[in-house]
Parts: structure tokens; C-alpha cells; sequence
């Protein structure tokens, strides 16, 4: 790797870095809002959406008041105008995160939904095992949507390229912490990770916990100040 020969693994940021933000705001936060309030009816009941009903219900009483309208054994369907609002304010939530992985899951399956990834991202993933080097993903979207995203990809299914996914049940991705544990969980040192990201805010604290960085420039992407870290518009530099 250009960058470092002392790098073993590569952690990387989805949303302006290995996929377009235009796939995630046009594409898939449009799907899952469409199809929420119809997945409830359906899955409503079911034990792992229960688990984030609970989870939303507790931010909404975190926010707006003791008890939502759409309270445990109501309509989970009622749920769906608090959902919307979540959506709309791209909330880095849990709980809103599992449920859409959840919808996009039966999109995918489908064949209503195909994600996108930079041309350059196949290719770099082939690049980097042939040099040893291990990728892990650190999103806000749940394990289980990063998995569908690389699994249901243009470019065919390449979840076998990555060791492992990370998201906010880990730790929120603008707090020193997050990192400490995410490399305690790969069992490496920090300064043999590279992070790749978009948002500046991101960097700051995987490089205050040791982590290389670098700042993704990619097209679309909402700003190109990469605030004093390295910039790279493609993976072809790493």
C-alpha cells in the first residue's frame, strides 16, 4: 500500500466512501420509508422487531414525552409517523437502523434493490487481501444492512472480502471509544489501522485513539474540506 506498508487492516466508512450518498438518500432512506408502515402490519409482532420498537420507544420518551402513541401492545403500525421523522432527520439511531436493515433485507431479496459501490472499490478489495491486509466495515447502519449492501452489490457479492462489519452498538462513530474498542476487537494495534471516511468528524477521534486516517472525496459527497487530513478521491491511492 502506498500510503503504509505498516497498515494490516483497512476500516472503512460506507456512505461516501465505498457507496455513492445519492444510493443511500435517493434509493434506499426513499424504500424503507415507503415501505415501513406495510412492514409493520405484516412483521410487527415478530420478536426482533419488537426489540426495536423497544428501542425507539425509549428514544421518543427520551425526547418527547413518558409514553409514544404507539405504546408496547398497541399497532406497531402506529409507530410509522415517528419512523418517518427519524428518517427524514437521517437520526444515527439503533433502533431505526436494525428496522431498516430489516426492510432492505426483503427489498434486496427481491430484487427491488441493487446497492452501488464506486468502481474502484472490487478492485481495491482484490488488491488489498492479495497484499495481506484484512477490511472491516464502521457504519451507522446496522451490521445487517452493511452485509446486504456488499452482499446485493452491482459488482456481485463481495462479503467474503470483509473480515468483519462494526455499527452504533459498538459506540457512536464521533467518539474516541468506538475505536478503542473496535481494535481491541480486531486484536490489533491501532496505528496498524487505516480508517477511510468522509466526514472529518469521523477521523478525529480514530486518529486521537492511533488509527491511520483518510479523508474520502467522492463525487456527490455533501463537502470536500477534508479539515487537514489526507485526501484521496479513489481507492487507487491506498
Amino acid at each position: 500500500m502506498s500510503h503504509s506498508d505498516s497498515v494490516s487492516a483497512l476500516l472503512l466508512d460506507i456512505e461516501g466512501t465505498t457507496t455513492p450518498i445519492s444510493y443511500v438518500f435517493d434509493i434506499l432512506f426513499p424504500f424503507a420509508r415507503n415501505q415501513v408502515e406495510a412492514f409493520l402490519q405484516m412483521r410487527g409482532q415478530e420478536a426482533d422487531v419488537q426489540a426495536d420498537l423497544l428501542l425507539l420507544r425509549q428514544e421518543y420518551q427520551t425526547e418527547s414525552g413518558p409514553v409514544p402513541p404507539w405504546a408496547e401492545g398497541g399497532d406497531p403500525a402506529t409507530a410509522t409517523p415517528y419512523i418517518h421523522h427519524l428518517i427524514r432527520c437521517d437520526r444515527k439511531s439503533t433502533g431505526l437502523k436494525s428496522l431498516q436493515g430489516k426492510i432492505w433485507h426483503e427489498g434486496y431479496q427481491s430484487g427491488q434493490l441493487r446497492s452501488q459501490l464506486f468502481p474502484d472499490v472490487k478492485p481495491a478489495f482484490e488488491r488489498w487481501l492479495a497484499a495481506g491486509k484484512s477490511i472491516y466495515i464502521f457504519s451507522s447502519g446496522s451490521v445487517q444492512a452493511q452485509k446486504l449492501i456488499f452482499r446485493y452489490s452491482q459488482d456481485g457479492d463481495l462479503t467474503s472480502f470483509i473480515s468483519g462489519y462494526f455499527d452504533t452498538t459498538t459506540g457512536p462513530k464521533r467518539e474516541t471509544e468506538s475505536y478503542h474498542k473496535i481494535a481491541n476487537q480486531m486484536g490489533r494495534s491501532p496505528r496498524h489501522i487505516l480508517f477511510i471516511s468522509d466526514v472529518a468528524a469521523e477521523l478525529r477521534p480514530a486518529q486521537a485513539a492511533g488509527f491511520q486516517t483518510l479523508f474520502s472525496s467522492r463525487p456527490g459527497n455533501r463537502t470536500d474540506d477534508a479539515e487537514g487530513f489526507t485526501k484521496i478521491e479513489d481507492f487507487g491511492a491506498v
